[in-house]
């Protein structure tokens, strides 16, 4: 058995981000441990991608946690809240959308935090990014370097000195269509994932909410087509 093997946990959404962080943790030589959450969350679809996407990168385990955050609401995701759709790059660029979900990152990392430490494990991957994004607090470096800073004030390993957490955010500065052309050099096969904020119930994305046309555009500009089953246009 080798004992000097890396781990990490890594947050798998099964979208293209998440899918295209979890390619990079493993061509960084981590053993990877996949965490999904089943929240509450109205594209319910995306956990059999990841349980695809986790089985395709032979991760040495994946689990998903269970909470309801519909039990707060204040999102479109969690909430009988309309998502928006259509919207001009500039309007996506503009302010905090409605699916923005409150504290959900917050509460992902802490989840992955507690695992990383009972793993022994010192890295956690997690697939934010402020380039291509809809504006989302909890994806902005300085939070993730706040979160590294609390991680390693409120763990046992880290305060004992046998490890010290390292938030990884492979993907924070990278455009989508980078984000495409690193993960198809990574054998990403971007089929198995969804992005939609609001899928049909065969899993087909929207083609319209902020996240497939960020989808659409970082394919367009990768100049790799899209291998995504989009709803028919009506």
């Amino acid at each position: 058995m080798n004992t000097n093997i890396k781990k990490a946990v890594v947050l798998l959404s099964g979208g293209l981000d998440s899918t295209t962080t979890l390619a990079v943790a493993k061509s960084l030589g981590f053993e990877a441990y996949a965490m999904s959450f089943r929240y509450g969350q109205r594209h319910a679809a995306e956990i059999e991608c990841a349980k695809r996407v986790a089985k395709a990168f032979n991760a040495a385990q994946h689990v998903i946690v269970d909470i309801d955050l519909r039990v707060f609401g204040g999102s479109a995701l969690t909430s009988d809240i309309n998502v928006p759709k259509s919207r001009s790059s500039e309007e996506i660029g503009e302010g905090i959308p409605i699916t923005y979900v409150p504290a959900r990152n917050t509460i992902f990392l802490s989840f992955a935090l507690a695992w990383a430490e009972v793993l022994k494990s010192s890295d956690i991957f997690i697939g934010v990014n402020v380039v291509d994004y809809s504006g989302y607090p909890d994806c902005r470096p300085e939070y993730i370097e706040a979160f590294g800073k609390m991680a390693n004030l409120a763990t046992k390993e880290a305060v004992e000195g046998h490890a010290e957490i390292k938030i990884n955010t492979p993907l924070i500065n990278l455009s989508k269509a980078q984000i495409i052309q690193k993960g198809i050099s990574l054998g990403v096969d971007y089929s198995l994932t969804l992005s939609c904020y609001d899928p049909g119930k065969n899993g087909e994305a929207c083609g319209a909410c902020d996240s497939c046309l960020l989808r659409k555009k970082g394919f367009r500009e990768a100049g790799v087509s899209d291998p995504t089953r989009y709803k028919t246009p009506t």
